[in-house]
């Protein structure tokens, strides 16, 4: 029998391995050893993508402390896991199911106009150029702010998307969540390897969240509007 689109991307998380070579000083996020974290995986891809139908990836930049660096799926942070999916866990004390995040908050907001998790989901994969993200000093950083560090991360990012495109991607276009250094990074990154046909960038729901926010209503609509047209044109 066929593995389906959640049989291979929770292979993929399980078995993720951190680049082996880092600048000193910087920490890789890797949560998906975690009993926990390993449980979220199966529940949340088994409960939404069981199936072999192809999803057009929405690409961000790395997951963060507060959101997939907990939780292992992007943009979710342990609120949102528990009353948006549905799905449970006992993560570090103190985080399960109350640790919100701002770009979760933008995302889950927009899932729910789109039409819920269901239907979300079953268009879409949210994904990260980087599937680890990384801290220095005890901070959340995106990776390209270090000089140097895109250029050693290349290939290893390269074969993450890869595996992850290989569970059932509709290559036709890759949204980058993020129309600065995200998308600059992301188009350079196509141009090497040849993901997608082409690639289009939305806003990044941080950046919305912290600077748009009486606007955010407006930025829902023209995410639902963008993704539902896309998801038409290719059903």
């Amino acid at each position: 029998m066929e593995n389906t689109f959640a049989d291979k991307i929770i292979d993929f998380y399980l078995n993720l391995k951190q680049p082996e070579k880092l600048p000193s000083g910087v920490e890789v996020l890797i949560p998906f050893k975690k009993p926990e974290v390993k449980s979220v995986i199966h529940k949340f891809y088994t409960k939404f993508y069981s199936d072999n139908n192809p999803r057009i990836f929405l690409i961000g930049i790395n997951p963060g402390r507060f959101g997939a660096g907990i939780t292992g799926i992007n943009f979710t942070d342990p609120f949102r896991l528990r009353e948006k999916c549905g799905i449970t866990e006992n993560f570090e004390e103190g985080k399960s199911g109350t640790v919100k995040e701002l770009s979760s908050d933008f995302v889950y907001r927009m899932i729910d106009a789109f039409g819920g998790t269901e239907k979300f989901f079953g268009k879409f994969y949210l994904a990260a150029l980087s599937p680890l993200g990384y801290v220095r000093d005890g901070k959340n950083f995106n990776y390209y702010d270090i000089n140097g560090l895109p250029e050693m991360l290349d290939m290893w990012m390269a074969d993450s998307m890869r595996k992850q495109i290989a569970a059932g991607a509709d290559v036709s276009v890759g949204f980058s969540m993020g129309m600065g250094e995200n998308f600059r990074q992301l188009e350079k990154f196509n141009s090497r390897h040849s993901f997608f046909d082409r690639v289009e960038k939305l806003p990044h729901p941080r950046w919305i969240m912290q600077y748009r926010r009486r606007r955010l209503d407006e930025y829902i609509e023209l995410y639902v509007n963008t993704l539902n047209k896309e998801a038409a044109e290719y059903e």
